[in-house]
């Protein structure tokens, strides 16, 4: 069993990355592979610990890439803020915030997601009028509008950004395996299950949630960037992570007011490493969707 599902494994890489795939995707990959190495070891690779006030110098504020520290001790190669705090490392270690939050929302609201539209496409009935009626609510919703109405009741931290995110993310996953679920519940497999006696929970994870991945895969992998990008506007808009351990939004916020002054590298560099992030995950996303796709894959 472990062997087959290590041919599996190999095999579907071969297809992701093989000749076909293009030099977006393996750019991507390679970059998203990258950013996460840096951001687990922000603590090992980071000169400064941006969120420690004691390794900070107010004298060392808003100084241009390049500069040496006050002390003579280190090189600010992508300058520092307005609290004296290292970009280089502001930047990595806010990476692993932003990383770190958009993967965990997008698995907790996967799972929930995941779980209730089982739940809908295979019961129907009352549990899918109200799952879906709740979901179609959710959605008629903004995400940047219900996430602010959501943290204006909880306290601010990272904790809080991430129940939000999972209260804005959940009905598209429940949606998209809602959909995948009513196409397979009446083939033969499933009618085969039903008719050797399997509860409708063994039929619905063991049998159906297998069949509605390829779908389930894509989309996360698309809300992964999502999540990133609105905690990234929440931070901005000073509602999400707080100033003492920014992320790449809050950091971006921290420089606009002197953008102006021709102190660009403070907004500008944590922008362009948000960017990154984001066009990475959305090259290996599309990516993923072409493998995934059985009509692709047909033609």
């Amino acid at each position: 069993m472990a062997d087959a599902q290590a041919s599996e494994a190999v095999l579907f890489s071969r297809t992701l990355f093989g000749r076909g795939s293009g030099i977006g995707a393996r750019l991507g990959a390679v970059v998203i592979a990258t950013l996460v190495l840096l951001a687990l070891f922000a603590p090992l690779i980071a000169p400064q610990n941006p969120y420690d006030p004691a390794a900070l110098d107010i004298l060392d504020s808003r100084l241009p890439p390049g500069s040496v520290a006050q002390s003579g001790t280190m090189t600010y190669w992508l300058g520092t803020d307005g609290q004296g705090r290292d970009m280089l490392s502001a930047m990595l270690y806010g990476l692993r915030i932003s990383i770190g939050v958009g993967v965990v929302s997008t698995l907790f609201a996967a799972v929930a997601g995941t779980t209730l539209g089982l739940c809908a496409g295979y019961s129907r009935g009352v549990a899918d009028a109200v799952i879906m009626r709740i979901a179609d609510i959710q959605l008629s919703f903004p995400s940047i509008l219900l996430a602010l109405i959501l943290l204006a009741f909880l306290r601010p931290g990272v904790a809080s950004i991430v129940i939000a995110l999972i209260a804005v993310q959940w009905a598209t996953y429940a949606r998209t395996v809602r959909a995948s679920v009513l196409i397979e519940r009446d083939k033969d497999y499933i009618e085969a299950a039903r008719g050797l006696g399997l509860s409708p929970a063994r039929i619905a994870f063991l049998h159906l949630l297998p069949n509605c991945a390829a779908p389930l895969v894509v989309v996360a992998a698309l809300q992964v960037a999502g999540a990133i990008t609105l905690e990234a506007t929440l931070s901005f808009l000073g509602l999400g992570v707080p100033p003492s351990e920014p992320s790449l939004g809050l950091l971006i916020a921290n420089g606009f007011q002197y953008l102006m002054s021709g102190t660009y590298w403070i907004s500008c560099f944590p922008g362009l490493l948000l960017l990154l992030v984001i066009v990475s995950i959305n090259l290996l996303a599309d990516r993923l969707r072409d493998v995934l796709n059985p009509r692709i894959n047909a033609r």
